[in-house]
């Protein structure tokens, strides 16, 4: 293969990984924990955008109750957001395992 042709088709993924990751940016992935108790909104980049608890679902007597639907909804949204990520840069890599690109 030409070096040069390879060269110019590495950049071009470059270029496309790039948008993608900016596309993540704006892209919502939503987890839930305890029947919807506990709801979070993550971006495709994994910032947390909100974290909505029912106030019914507070008891002050237990609030670990609380402090762990917390996590599960989070750890389930970060989840989510490696997979949506993970499925948006493999159409660009041709599925192809690239060490640290997530």
């Amino acid at each position: 293969m030409n070096f040069g042709k390879m060269m110019k088709q590495v950049q071009q993924a470059q270029a496309k990984m790039a948008e993608v990751q900016e596309e993540l940016k704006n892209e919502t992935v939503e987890a839930s924990a305890g029947g919807g108790t506990v709801k979070v909104v993550m971006t495709g980049d994994m910032q947390v955008r909100s974290i909505d608890i029912d106030p019914a679902s507070v008891d002050p007597d237990d609030i670990e109750l609380l402090e762990d639907l917390v996590g599960a909804a989070v750890n389930e949204a970060i989840r989510a957001a490696q997979e949506l990520a993970g499925s948006k840069m493999a159409a660009v890599t041709g599925g192809m395992n690239i060490p640290g690109l997530m």
